[in-house]
């Protein structure tokens, strides 16, 4: 599936069609930028967001409709909408212009506290947890259906359809046997029975930023909805190190049935496929997604004796 062709030109030729007033700011991709989105810097206070494919349209509008109202009730700064732009100059689809948030990419490596993180990330988790969902749009293509119960045949990254052939794409590679226990695991994990929550859906390293090492901000609620809060625990095994652990799972406070969900999460989301070309185009991504499928197996061992 090929995705909308975007460049700075393109970003420019909307800004002065739409936004005007900042059109002349300077205007440069940002380097991690991501697969589903293209990212630019405009200005030294700005961003502008738009979406490469149709089915990831309609987070612009759920971005500026829930961001502006979970915002003020969490206990990190998140991705705040300014504009929204209308499809335009070639364009397709709608798109946004946020606040800059400073920060670098937050990353294991460079926690200046992983325990403090820890309990940092536990605290952000539980707050939107506790906030009113009323309304909020569950589970949908548009947020790749993160919070479905685990099982749920909707074209999740943890649909049993796509998990099943990626574990057996890695024989020879890793031990699948394992790797198929732990994903019936969570499957058989009592399904979570109390009302859905909202989630973020998608807490890895690339949608948390940091000044100095200490956590700055939560970014990209492109994958927001309201469901299963077992995704939200990935942070767990992709991106805190393994001494955090434990503490985040003490200070976040879900039951053991969650848990073991939330691994079934990350581990279908650690599965390199040879052939995906996310993969192929950086090796190094590869060496990440083991890692962090080594994480979720040690997890689960230790829990298991």
């Amino acid at each position: 599936m090929d995705g909308v062709l975007i460049d700075a030109d393109l970003v420019r030729r909307l800004l002065a069609a739409q936004f005007p007033h900042w059109a002349e700011l300077p205007l440069s991709p940002v380097p991690l930028s991501g697969m589903d989105n293209a990212t630019f810097r405009l200005g030294d206070d700005l961003s502008v967001r738009l979406p490469r494919y149709s089915h990831w349209a309609g987070q612009v509008e759920r971005e500026h409709t829930w961001l502006p109202r979970l915002a003020p009730h969490l206990p990190l700064p998140v991705s705040e909408p300014l504009a929204k732009g209308e499809p335009g100059e070639g364009y397709p689809f709608p798109w946004s212009v946020y606040r800059w948030l400073e920060g670098e990419t937050a990353t294991t490596e460079t926690l200046a506290d992983p325990l403090r993180t820890a309990e940092q990330l536990a605290e952000f988790i539980t707050a939107l947890h506790q906030l009113d969902p009323t309304g909020g749009p569950g589970p949908e293509a548009s947020n790749a259906f993160r919070g479905v119960p685990m099982g749920d045949e909707r074209d999740s990254l943890a649909a049993e359809a796509r998990v099943r052939p990626k574990i057996a794409a890695l024989k020879g590679m890793v031990d699948t046997d394992v790797v198929t226990e732990v994903w019936e695991a969570a499957l058989a994990a009592p399904a979570w029975d109390a009302p859905p929550v909202w989630i973020h859906g998608d807490l890895a390293t690339g949608n948390l930023l940091a000044v100095e090492g200490r956590l700055s901000a939560v970014i990209d609620f492109g994958t927001l909805a309201v469901g299963d809060p077992a995704v939200d625990l990935l942070p767990a095994w992709k991106f805190l190190p393994a001494e955090a652990r434990g503490v985040f799972r003490t200070a976040v406070g879900l039951d053991d049935a969650t848990w073991a969900r939330g691994r079934g999460w990350a581990l279908a989301g650690s599965l390199p496929v040879p052939d995906d070309p996310f993969f192929q185009e950086d090796p190094a991504r590869v060496t990440a997604a083991l890692h962090h499928l080594e994480q979720v197996i040690a997890d689960h061992r230790d829990e298991a004796g």
